[in-house]
């Protein structure tokens, strides 16, 4: 045999059981049986991404790119799930459900808002019009 490494590496792998001794018959060996059993771990299940609210967030209501973010960060939460980094998949995904509750807050704001402005406006509030007998400016 040869004791350089070129040549051990050249050697055919070894079986991977062990020759019985030819006095030795499989009749006359024990009889035996092996079970493995493994025991199942209860998983946490995978972090939320976010991403459908994401997605909506974008299309109706992306006030100052807000929902572009929570997009953004919902897919890198999506990709780091893929990865099996559930730590970091639940960073990204908390980030972006975060940015989509602020995006939904600053949008009922502005539609309420809005709402406000024009029945204000039906109502005749911001009307100019002058009061009766009153008159300002030259007659």
């Amino acid at each position: 045999r040869h004791s350089c490494p070129q040549a051990r590496a050249m050697q055919p792998p070894l079986p991977p059981y062990e020759v019985l001794p030819t006095e030795v018959s499989m009749e006359e060996m024990p009889r035996s049986t092996t079970v493995m059993v493994e025991e199942t771990q209860q998983q946490p299940p995978p972090p939320r991404d976010h991403l459908v609210w994401s997605l909506f967030t974008t299309l109706y209501g992306n006030f100052c790119c807000l929902g572009l973010l929570a997009f953004v960060f919902s897919v890198k939460s999506r990709d780091r799930k893929v990865l099996g980094d559930y730590s970091g998949a639940l960073s990204y995904g908390s980030t972006a459900k975060y940015l989509n509750i602020t995006a939904l807050v600053i949008n009922i704001f502005i539609v309420v808002i809005v709402i406000v402005f024009v029945s204000l406006a039906i109502a005749g509030v911001f009307s100019h019009r002058q009061p009766y007998g009153y008159s300002y400016g030259p007659t």
